[in-house]
């Protein structure tokens, strides 16, 4: 059967060495089809490896191909899984139940995919617990998130609440300490004591926290800036955060 006559399944796409990679090691079964460049590469190789030992059987198409089907560097691998759901409330209230001292990152109306991406790659890096944003004015888990996330994506639970001050107040009665990120914030992020349940809260590039998200935290905290600009792209802040949180909690 050729290429062309062979119906392709429907799913998601994710693309990339690591983001394909990552869910061939970590959830298979997952995974409908691969399809892989038709040039030769030690990478490619190992990816095809592990696609047979999944009882996959990688497609070969060109790499004109590949590009039509993604929207970014796809490194000569695109896979259609099925699509991995955010968490919900009720995961959130499971881990605020059974797990001790929490670590949480926080995303407040994050909308590049590009960003969520890469913050999740930090949090994953970090041992963060989850990262949590509202389903409104926050991006989803899209192809391109998953490609930023280099894996990350499929490690890093992901939840998405329908409301986040509520959110926002039901981790702070459970005793979750909440951090927002804020340049004109009197205290420096690391004179903050990070240890026990901690919710790391940051917002958007720009505007930053929203008034009602900036309320619901307990202590405001910004990164020491000795250069023009005064400010960070969230997803740098967030990884800044985030491992001063671990490096405490080592400490420990």
């Amino acid at each position: 059967m050729t290429g062309k006559s062979q119906r392709i399944p429907e799913g998601q796409l994710i693309f990339g060495i690591h983001p394909v990679n990552a869910v061939l090691h970590k959830a298979p079964g997952r995974v409908l089809s691969i399809h892989l460049s038709n040039s030769e590469s030690q990478r490619l190789a190992e990816v095809e490896v592990l696609a047979l030992g999944a009882g996959l059987q990688p497609q070969r198409v060109s790499t004109e191909t590949l590009s039509r089907m993604t929207e970014g560097a796809h490194q000569g691998v695109v896979a259609r899984v099925r699509p991995l759901e955010a968490g919900n409330e009720v995961d959130l209230e499971r881990m605020l139940t059974s797990r001790p001292d929490p670590l949480f990152l926080v995303l407040d109306a994050v909308q590049d995919p590009r960003n969520l991406g890469a913050c999740l790659r930090s949090a994953e890096c970090a041992g963060a617990d989850a990262v949590i944003a509202g389903r409104k004015r926050s991006v989803s888990l899209t192809p391109a998130a998953r490609k930023t996330a280099s894996g990350a994506a499929e490690f890093q639970p992901y939840i998405q609440v329908s409301n986040l001050d509520r959110t926002l107040k039901l981790m702070s009665e459970a005793g979750v300490f909440l951090v927002g990120a804020a340049a004109e914030a009197g205290s420096s992020l690391y004179e903050v004591a990070l240890s026990g349940s901690l919710g790391l809260v940051l917002g958007a590039e720009g505007a930053g926290l929203r008034r009602l998200t900036r309320a619901r935290c307990d202590l405001l905290a910004g990164i020491p800036m000795v250069g023009a600009l005064g400010s960070l792209n969230v997803s740098v802040a967030a990884g800044i955060f985030l491992f001063e949180a671990q490096r405490q909690r080592q400490l420990q």
